[in-house]
């Protein structure tokens, strides 16, 4: 069985992503957003952030703050 493609997220991001901690928001937000491929440049437009945060994000390296954290859960369901 090969790995499954998934289009606009490198292997790396994806790799990172499965690594990092779930109980993160933001991690939990970049699964959604791989699995379901919803681009990085609409979850920035939609929660007005640069693409650099989404991607740290995604990675777990910062957590997103409560104003952000609302958002998603109400944008994203998650």
């Amino acid at each position: 069985m090969g790995r499954r493609r998934v289009i606009g997220y490198s292997y790396g991001i994806r790799t990172l992503n499965r690594k990092a901690n779930k109980k993160n928001v933001g991690v939990r937000l970049g699964r959604h957003c791989i699995d379901a491929g919803i681009p990085v440049t609409e979850v920035m437009e939609l929660l007005g952030v640069s693409k650099q945060t989404v991607y740290n994000w995604f990675i777990g390296t910062h957590t997103p703050l409560p104003q952000h954290t609302t958002r998603i859960k109400e944008v994203f369901s998650i």
